[in-house]
């Protein structure tokens, strides 16, 4: 005959499962039970409201924190609603325990909407991660309640009786483990209360109870000593005013028109411990089809791409989740600084992470279009301030540009490029000015004091360039050219231009050319050396050295990828740079004159070093060789 019954859990399990799976950080236990408090206190008000409960004039609410290092102690208080002895029952004796699954199926898709920060009622059990013991002192609002005192050891057996507490409001104290003792003192409670909540929307208030009971001994003497001195003098101390460890009223949670620039500095300063003033911020307050506030600061950025390191602040109810959570902040959003609070955001049981949902993703775009939509509006609107941030937001921008295809189509047209007398202009303008000299070439300089004699030229002929110094400019180069099929960046070195050249005879050319690299590479012990001979606009400049666009961003690209350790470019067909030599330069002229004289290959040898000079430093051994080089000469020129 079949048999039916129901499958059990083995309850002497459920306080290890709950540790090792709900909770990967054990000092979450001060976010889980002070949020526990805000809720309590919550929950108090909204029934005032609703007129279930008869609020005292002047009622003040509040939630406190008691630590004892000596007892190894940690005591949360809060004057909310408190529980009766069958709340009791139903929310601390039931576990709301099912099994993983099914416990996340059931509330993977519960909105927040009476903005109550709990949600699955698990969170007091986060107490037993630390605590050896656990007891409840709690009284509710219900008249004629009655105190319920309840006390558990982390097992599956507890005990519960009347208790002594006279006032409204809930009391839970924790006795440590061994292992957890760190927790009761007063320095690192202050500072994981700090990390988790520093904006709940209750105040919060930090009691020392071994200083305190300290304070109390030396003011019982200095009384006594007192008055031995003075009999007849009242002694009237002024007790200093409590303060409260958080802000209940962050700055986010106010209307844009009710802050100060001031007061968005002064949050600056506080979150994010930068004393640096933030270029600019955007403050997101959105109600519809989602709730989400939050401010967006823009820092002022250091100058390599790959120190950039911003903080996005998660929260929800002002709880603090996590920092850069990818599912909300977008990657390139990751760079700014700032904090987002969405009660809406579907988080686990834990609420240390995300649910996959889609609603998470509408969110993503809704912060990606109102960054952009500042952005382009600052263009269109405050051009001149634009400009002045351009060199800070152009590494961010340009990353989002990257990242976000979303970013990139609503912030296209707002790219800027510095020319070479500090003009600003987009890319279009920039076309439109220099396509008489150099129809959809964009030439840029990487490094304005190494390529400071290609950038001499290039003004003397009346050509622009623009300035892109930055890392991230070299793969955003590659993203334009492939978004603009008919332009072609080009580095100011990368060739030499007929704009700087005169017009002369090729077969001449061809021929200097042959005759000078055959000198060159004798002088030089260089077979593979590339030589062309040109006749340049400036005859100023003897020589200089050229690489392809395309070998050279091949190195690059090798570098990125650490690839060019102790491999040799030539052998992927790179690394080939162009000795090009100025036929209208003197001593280009006496090298193809004087091809058997004395001093020719030491010319030689010269002309080319100040060529690469002029390109990139040069090696230890290239340098010494370059000055003693240099200093025979200058021996030579007194001797004559």
């Amino acid at each position: 005959m079949a048999s039916k019954g129901s499958l059990s859990i083995n309850s002497e399990n459920i306080f290890p499962i709950i540790k090792k799976w709900l909770y990967s950080d054990h000092d979450i236990f001060f976010r889980e039970l002070i949020s526990n408090g805000c809720d309590a206190v919550t929950k108090l008000k909204k029934l005032a409201l609703m007129g279930d409960y008869n609020e005292p004039d002047g009622e003040t609410y509040r939630i406190d924190v008691l630590v004892s290092q000596k007892n190894k102690t940690i005591t949360f208080m809060d004057n909310g609603l408190g529980m009766t002895k069958d709340e009791v029952e139903q929310y601390i004796n039931q576990i709301a325990f099912s099994g993983a699954a099914d416990f996340i199926e059931k509330y993977k898709d519960k909105t927040n909407e009476d903005q109550i920060i709990g949600h699955f009622g698990l969170g007091f059990y986060s107490a037993f991660m630390v605590a050896q013991k656990v007891t409840i002192q709690t009284l509710s609002y219900k008249e004629d309640a009655q105190a319920v005192y309840w006390e558990c050891d982390g097992g599956t057996e507890y005990s519960m009786e009347t208790g002594t507490k006279t006032t409204r409001g809930t009391e839970i104290t924790l006795y440590l483990n061994e292992d957890s003792y760190e927790f009761s003192n007063e320095y690192r409670a202050k500072e994981v209360i700090e990390k988790y909540c520093s904006f709940m929307p209750v105040e919060i208030y930090f009691t020392n109870e071994d200083a305190v009971k300290e304070e109390k001994v030396e003011e019982v003497v200095e009384e006594a000593e007192e008055t031995e001195t003075t009999e007849t003098a009242e002694v009237q101390k002024e007790e200093p005013k409590e303060v409260p460890i958080n802000d209940p009223t962050p700055l986010w949670t106010k209307h844009p028109n009710e802050c100060t620039e001031e007061e968005y500095k002064e949050f600056y300063r506080k979150v994010f411990h930068d004393y640096k003033e933030p270029l600019f911020w955007i403050h997101l307050n959105m109600d519809y089809p989602f709730n989400l506030k939050g401010i967006l600061y823009f820092p002022k950025f250091n100058s390599q791409y790959d120190s950039l390191e911003g903080t996005i602040k998660l929260y929800n109810n002002q709880v603090f989740i996590a920092d850069n959570i990818k599912e909300v902040i977008p990657e390139f959003l990751l760079l700014l600084k700032g904090v987002i609070d969405c009660p809406d955001l579907p988080l686990n049981v834990s609420r240390s992470a995300l649910q996959n949902d889609g609603f998470v993703r509408k969110i993503s775009d809704y912060i990606t279009k109102k960054v952009a939509d500042k952005l382009s509006g600052m263009c269109k609107t405050e051009k001149e301030s634009y400009e002045k941030y351009w060199d800070d937001l152009s590494p961010f921008i340009k990353f989002g540009c990257l990242k976000d295809d979303k970013f990139n189509d609503k912030m296209k047209d707002y790219i800027l490029f510095k020319n070479l007398d500090d003009v600003y202009q987009t890319l279009p303008e920039y076309l439109e000015a220099a396509k008489e000299k150099h129809e959809n070439k964009v030439f840029y300089v990487t490094d304005v004091t190494g390529q400071s004699q290609y950038i001499n030229l290039f003004k003397e002929q009346g050509m622009q360039a623009v300035i892109l110094t930055h890392n991230i400019d070299t793969p955003f180069i590659t993203h334009m050219e492939q978004a603009n099929q008919d332009v072609k960046f080009l580095r100011i070195d990368a060739d030499v231009t007929d704009t700087l050249k005169e017009e002369s005879n090729e077969e001449e050319l061809k021929e200097a050319s042959e005759k000078l690299g055959e000198l060159f590479k004798k002088a030089l012990n260089k077979e593979n050396l590339s030589v062309s001979a040109e006749k340049l606009k400036n005859s100023s400049l003897s020589a200089m050295i050229t690489l392809s666009e395309e070998s050279r961003r091949m190195q690059e690209m090798m570098k990125m990828y650490s690839m060019g350790g102790g491999m040799d470019p030539s052998m992927f067909g790179m690394g080939q740079q162009t000795l090009v030599l100025n036929l209208n330069h003197p001593l280009v002229q006496y090298v193809l004159e004087n091809a058997e004289a004395e001093y020719t290959d030491m010319v030689c040898q010269q002309i080319y070093d100040l060529a690469l000079l002029s390109h990139s430093p040069l090696g230890a051994d290239a340098m010494t060789k370059f000055i003693l080089r240099s200093n025979e000469i200058l021996e030579k020129l007194t001797k004559s």
